[in-house]
């Protein structure tokens, strides 16, 4: 059943992909901005707990 749903989000993902690819690429980037933000944050910490 895991199986089928996953599939089921993955072809609907891919159709969205299609379908929007100007909102799909702008939540693309929204979540990579937001993946470099964390790592970015938690270097900023150890650089000033180092110091």
């Amino acid at each position: 059943m895991k199986k089928a749903v996953g599939w089921i989000v993955l072809a609907l993902v891919i159709f969205y992909i299609g379908t929007n690819p100007g909102p799909a690429a702008d939540i693309a980037r929204g979540i990579g901005e937001g993946v470099a933000n964390v790592f970015r944050n938690i270097g900023v910490f150890f650089s000033d707990l180092a110091s």
